[in-house]
């Protein structure tokens, strides 16, 4: 049986969303104050409501990698082997020991969200998954497990795109989302206040992003941002009464490691769910790199688009979260 992203709120928490809009909340003083995944574990409480509570410290130029005036450096790779270009990908940017250390458990976000084949464009290429796990295991990773709370049935996703089986072949985890995997935690964000976060993603030491590239009907791109909506529990419908904003706040409050986009096969038409052979380009393209704005605003350019076009990059841009000016942005390329 088929759940629906936009469906009643499994864990009855539906009011505690969205509670200000931009109006009413002071956007410096949330941007210069630090809610990140990364902090969580050292200063997450928890309040009499039973919401999980992020103290918000920091100053922005302490918390993140890039800021305005900066720039940012991406691997931008092609070729017809998903495991040479993950390799090759990674490999221009330090290696997977620059990201992932011995003893961590890494988790990873794909996009397994929709009942499609991933030659469909709608899910995470399978084979990109398999080579990063096989290298945060060489890395010396204790764990790596693979998460993403779907639209479709986890039971029938997990297995038609293909990543259950890369899981078993490489020892990976493969996390369903069960209630028990969400808490009520408090995102800081400007449209999003409080909401259902996936526990397994939180408590990882390391995150690695690796959505597929394709259009949306709401967000005009679904691309590493947007993918932290399969990390959100909730009735996810509500979250896109201000998608854009909330897409800044879930990719500021998440700060993913390292971001990961296949673009081996992307989806150019009826996203995001997509089903006909017409609504799929391949292009054979992986991108790679820390700055998940960078890497969003040249991945915009694969659908001949310009960064400021999508309004989540030109909001995370804007707000100083990463580069989205594509003449700041170094790409490091290869064809393999």
């Amino acid at each position: 049986m088929k759940k629906n992203c936009f469906s009643k709120n499994r864990n009855n928490q539906d009011n505690q969303i969205i509670e200000n809009g931009l109006n009413d909340f002071d956007n410096q003083n949330f941007f210069n104050s630090d809610c990140s995944r990364r902090n969580f574990i050292k200063k997450a409480t928890v309040i009499g409501t039973g919401i999980v509570s992020i103290p918000l410290i920091g100053k922005l130029t302490e918390i993140d990698a890039y800021g305005a005036g900066q720039s940012a450096t991406i691997s931008v790779v092609k070729g017809s082997s998903e495991d040479k270009l993950v390799q090759k990908a990674i490999d221009l940017l330090g290696g997977m020991s620059k990201f992932v250390k011995r003893g961590d458990i890494v988790a990873i976000k794909p996009n397994i969200g929709w009942d499609r084949t991933y030659q469909q464009a709608a899910t995470t290429n399978p084979f990109v998954i398999k080579k990063l796990i096989e290298l945060c295991y060489n890395a010396g990773a204790k764990k790596v497990r693979i998460m993403d709370n779907t639209c479709h049935s986890a039971s029938m996703t997990f297995v038609r795109s293909g990543i259950q089986r890369v899981c078993k072949e490489v020892g990976a985890d493969l996390i369903y989302p069960k209630e028990n995997r969400f808490k009520n935690m408090n995102m800081g964000g400007i449209a999003i206040k409080q909401w259902p976060v996936f526990v397994d993603v939180i408590e990882a030491d390391k995150l690695i992003n690796v959505p597929v590239a394709k259009v949306h009907a709401l967000s005009i791109l679904t691309l590493g941002m947007k993918n932290f909506y399969g990390a959100v529990g909730g009735n996810r419908g509500r979250l896109h009464q201000e998608i854009h904003q909330g897409i800044v706040d879930m990719a500021r409050f998440f700060k993913p490691n390292l971001t990961v986009i296949d673009a081996v096969r992307i989806m150019i038409r009826n996203g995001p769910t997509g089903g006909s052979p017409r609504d799929v380009k391949k292009i054979d393209t992986l991108i790679a790199g820390t700055d998940y704005v960078a890497c969003d605003a040249y991945a915009a350019t694969l659908f001949g688009m310009k960064p400021d076009q999508v309004g989540h990059i030109n909001l995370a841009g804007k707000y100083g979260l990463g580069v989205k000016e594509l003449s700041k942005i170094n790409k490091l390329t290869a064809n393999v």
